[in-house]
């Protein structure tokens, strides 16, 4: 059943994840699968996290050790069920005060750690004091190439970078994933709003940390499928928020499919600038299709029509007079013999006169 998993996730369940050798760091042993429960106590730190997990449909760890001479480095690779799921547990894993680690487009890390994400896979790195992350990209290669390609969800490009926090953005696909998401941003107070968020709807939730020369603010950003979703789950929220929240000036707003909410606000105006540079735009119109500079010239199409149409006007005209033509001579030559021949003519007569009509006489 693992390898049937795994198989669907693009990954070889003979084959390991991580390779043998990247850049100038060589692999000390055979790669090890790890159970949850195993992770030791640098996962104690994250909260929450073997629910996370779960929620994320974890199907594989894998860890790794390397060394470079003297100095080594430890790599566990995490396979989630998509990467949506992925990018669930790799923001579970961001901590403010995290830098890019140039890894992607989603990656972070400290002076002696680093996580990125490639696909469906989450890759954490334990790197040695005095060792140096070398490589990390050729590494990245590597597991890309085994990863799945899906795009991540839309949700993330809608956070502002203006003000942001590095490290405090979290994306949240069920309600475990929400609720750590909160607590690591000191919302502890808002974790009872996860069930009018509606996450068996469809929703999906992106958070971060703001901190500008004029206030702060933690934002939340709720996704639905369709905007009628987004409008009864506005509702649902605001009777869910607490008394304390509501006189602390946190309000509910819907932007088509779209929901925010801004918490811990050092003024009203502060929250409302922070949901201004939200990077969502609606389209409810269908734009027609315009000329392209590769499209042939009106003129050139309008030349064509004519043309095309003139000579069918032709062509018909000239086969009608040959059609023509060709009677008169028949009938010349041999009258009476193939063309309008008298046995073949019927002529209804009303019987007015005595005389009986000779067919010939019309012609």
């Amino acid at each position: 059943m693992l390898a049937g998993a795994l198989c669907a996730l693009g990954v070889a369940a003979d084959a390991p994840l991580l390779p043998n050798q990247f850049g100038p760091w060589q692999a000390e042993a055979t790669a090890k699968t790890l159970q949850v429960r195993e992770l030791g106590s640098g996962w104690a730190k994250w909260p929450n996290g073997e629910r996370v997990l779960a929620e994320a449909g974890l199907s594989k760890i894998e860890q790794r050790a390397y060394s470079n001479g003297a100095e080594e480095i430890t790599l566990r690779a995490f396979v989630l069920r998509d990467p949506s799921s992925a990018f669930e547990v790799y923001t579970f894993l961001l901590a403010p005060g995290m830098k890019d680690s140039g890894l992607g487009g989603d990656s972070a890390g400290g002076e002696h750690d680093a996580r990125f994400l490639v696909g469906n896979i989450v890759v954490q790195a334990e790197i040695s004091p005095k060792a140096k992350a070398e490589g990390l990209r050729e590494l990245l290669t590597a597991v890309q190439a085994k990863a799945d390609p899906t795009p991540l969800p839309p949700v993330k490009n809608y956070l502002p970078e203006h003000w942001r926090t590095f490290g405090s953005e979290k994306y949240a696909l069920g309600p475990e994933g929400f609720r750590a998401a909160m607590s690591s941003l000191g919302q502890e107070a808002s974790k009872g709003l996860t069930d009018a968020v509606g996450f068996q709807n469809g929703a999906e939730a992106m958070l971060a940390s703001y901190r500008g020369e004029h206030g702060s603010g933690v934002l939340v950003l709720l996704d639905y499928p369709t905007p009628q979703l987004a409008e009864q789950h506005l509702h649902h929220l605001e009777q869910a928020l607490p008394e304390a929240l509501k006189r602390a000036g946190v309000t509910v707003e819907r932007k088509a499919s779209l929901l925010s909410l801004v918490f811990a606000a050092t003024s009203a105006q502060h929250a409302q600038a922070i949901r201004d540079a939200v990077n969502y735009e609606t389209q409810v119109t269908w734009n027609e299709r315009g000329q392209k500079a590769t499209d042939p010239p009106i003129m050139l199409v309008m030349y064509k029509i004519f043309l095309f149409t003139g000579l069918f006007l032709g062509v018909a005209t000239g086969v009608g007079i040959a059609f023509g033509g060709f009677r008169v001579i028949i009938k010349r030559l041999f009258p009476g013999k193939v063309f309008d021949r008298p046995e073949d003519i019927e002529v209804l007569q009303l019987g007015l006169s005595g005389k009986k009509i000779d067919p010939t006489d019309m012609y």
